[in-house]
């Protein structure tokens, strides 16, 4: 049997060896004894892999597009908010077995400082989860029983950077060289200036800088997001090496897809932007094959919150593969944009970009997730409607915080940069779409418009290629936490209005009909299983934008298999009828009613998935 494993280990490591050497050597300069270290740290981790994830990966290698298709729907959480233990979240799976979720993503839950965690970003130790959520063992036992249950695990791998209490950083304070080579350490402001000269600042009111006085070391330490989150240097190979290691102890204990976050930040040179560097992609590339050899039935996730120009190439290439997922970002900034406006141009316009990518690339679709908004728009597109940046983004916040007067909408700024005028945006879902202040002034008809907007853009999500996600909470239609105001750490930091506890009184309404949340709960299911049903979701398909001569309706159509999808989202508060000029007859998979779609229609704020069979 050991022999089996061993050759099955080096069968896959000869199939990348040529270009993984390549790769390592031109990044760390033929470093023979550093390339030694880590394909022996490679080998530790297959002889580690626990027998039943080598039996997963070798049914996901047999069958690579596992994850594509049209079955899979990701759930969101932070584990204390869900169910306060790693232990309590396996006590609530049939709950999120009945919300159809076979993918879950868990936020991180690594051991970091509670009062300097940038919610769990400042990883104070790889191998540790935190405390009070639970141990490795908790995480493994977790992970077993979501596969039991054919639920897939993701997990946040913070690579960016360490806490400051990390042992690395603990002993570079003290002065170890070894340590302070780890991070990026300078005598003087000298260098450390120069690289502001082009280094943009990710958090210009809250933490402004990329540089930070370290008093018991004497230096200057860069620290790109927070003073207290030190910036690894993958130029040393140690770093790389024990890195990756941290990684594969991840999957090691069942986590099936790693998300790398902040990845396009990985790599710093000076003179530079320290952005989306080409060896950020060697990197990266490194990491797939790594996983491909070491533990093939794991997927990586990349993190990359730009504009798509900066996005796509984190895929890689058909022949060299980078992430095997990507978020659809730009298109969840812009679906609220179209919310705002009521005009789909710009939506179908970005649409138009996804649709015209290979059908190889998977993105992870979304609505909301645990970060802000930011308005990452095509505003070289919005120009020519007369829509300057700046006071277009001030009418986005304004109508979506409800300043603008009539706006239902009830979400927060985030990072507000009044120098800039610039900020981005905070809410729940069913805040952002006018629930919270339905409910709060008792308007029935004003309640109904906001669910079915609500129900409208979960529709939009699960109508695209690849794998929708959930944020914990919607699917019952949770409003905004306003407590973390009265929180004395996290009160300066508004992402807390859309990371509330989860609230199991309001998931018992799920199967009342007449609730809200029985509402929501209730259509997400239906769509789910709608999109289960029907091959013509599948991520192979063909997917174009229908021309539908109306600025408030999207119409996406889809193909596969002999089934033909006209997808038609009205945005407007109106209804809405215009002339599509198919006379072939398609059945509401909502409805269940038969007609042409020559002349089309969609009711105020609603949608109609329309298929025929051919």
């Amino acid at each position: 049997m050991t022999e089996n494993r061993n050759r099955e280990f080096a069968d896959r490591f000869r199939h990348h060896e040529d270009e993984l050497k390549w790769l390592y050597y031109e990044l760390y300069h033929s470093d023979e004894q550093a390339y030694s270290r880590f394909t022996d740290m490679l080998y530790r981790c297959w002889e580690e892999r626990p027998e039943s994830l080598r039996v997963t990966d070798r049914a996901r290698e047999a069958s690579p597009a596992w994850y594509k298709g049209h079955s899979l729907t990701g759930m969101l959480m932070y584990v204390n908010a869900f169910a306060g233990t790693l232990q309590g979240v396996r006590k609530k799976l049939d709950y999120i077995t009945d919300c159809g979720v076979n993918y879950l993503h868990l936020m991180p839950l690594l051991e970091s400082p509670k009062d300097r965690s940038d919610g769990g970003y400042a990883v104070s130790d790889f191998r540790k989860v935190q405390p009070e959520l639970g141990t490795m063992e908790d995480l493994r036992d977790l992970a077993e029983d979501c596969h039991a249950r054919g639920i897939a695990v993701c997990l946040d791998f913070v690579m960016n950077h360490t806490s400051e209490d990390h042992e690395w950083a603990r002993r570079a304070k003290a002065g170890e060289k070894e340590y302070q080579d780890r991070y990026f350490f300078y005598d003087s402001w000298e260098i450390p200036n120069a690289y502001e000269q082009t280094v943009p600042q990710v958090f210009p009111t809250t933490a402004p800088g990329n540089f930070t006085w370290c008093p018991e070391a004497g230096k200057v330490v860069m620290t790109t997001f927070y003073p207290y989150q030190w910036d690894l240097n993958y130029m040393n190979p140690a770093v790389f090496s024990d890195m990756t290691d941290n990684m594969l102890n991840l999957c090691n204990h069942g986590v099936d897809v790693i998300r790398l976050d902040a990845v396009p930040y990985i790599w710093k040179a000076l003179g530079t932007t320290c952005r989306n560097l080409p060896q950020v992609h060697t990197l990266v590339r490194i990491m797939r094959m790594v996983c491909e050899i070491v533990c093939p039935g794991t997927l990586l996730l990349g993190e990359v919150v730009m504009e798509p120009s900066k996005v796509v190439p984190y895929f890689g290439t058909l022949d060299k593969p980078e992430c095997h997922l990507l978020y659809n970002v730009t298109t969840m900034a812009t679906l609220w944009h179209t919310v705002a406006t009521t005009d789909a141009r710009l939506l179908a316009h970005q649409m138009r970009q996804v649709f015209s990518l290979p059908r190889e690339y998977t993105f992870l679709n979304y609505l909301r997730c645990h970060d802000d908004i930011g308005w990452g728009l095509d505003f070289g597109f919005l120009r020519q409607f007369g829509l300057e940046e700046v006071p277009h983004k001030k009418y986005l916040n304004d109508y979506l915080t409800g300043k603008w007067e009539g706006s239902p909408a009830r979400g927060e700024l985030y990072n507000d940069d009044p120098r800039l005028g610039d900020a981005r945006l905070c809410g729940t879902t069913a805040s952002l779409c006018g629930i919270t202040a339905a409910l709060e002034s008792g308007d029935r008809a004003a309640l109904k418009k906001a669910i079915r907007l609500d129900i409208m853009l979960h529709a939009f999500m699960f109508t695209l290629s690849g794998i929708p996600v959930l944020y914990s909470g919607d699917e019952i239609a949770r409003e905004n936490d306003t407590s973390y105001h009265d929180d004395p750490i996290r009160r300066e930091d508004s992402r807390y209005l859309h990371r509330g506890n989860m609230d199991w009184e309001k998931a018992k309404k799920r199967t009342r009909k007449t609730t809200p949340e029985g509402q929501v709960f209730s259509a997400i299911r239906r769509l789910e299983e709608i999109r289960g049903k029907y091959p013509v979701f599948d991520s192979e398909g063909e997917a174009w934008l229908l021309d539908t001569g109306n600025e408030h309706v999207l119409g996406i159509g889809r193909y596969y298999r002999g089934e033909q999808l006209l997808a038609l989202f009205n945005f407007s508060g109106e209804p809405q009828r215009f002339w599509l000029g198919d006379r072939k007859i398609y059945t509401d998979l909502i409805s269940g009613e038969k007609g042409d779609a020559e002349i089309a229609g969609v009711g105020a704020g609603d949608f109609r998935w329309l298929l025929h069979e051919f």
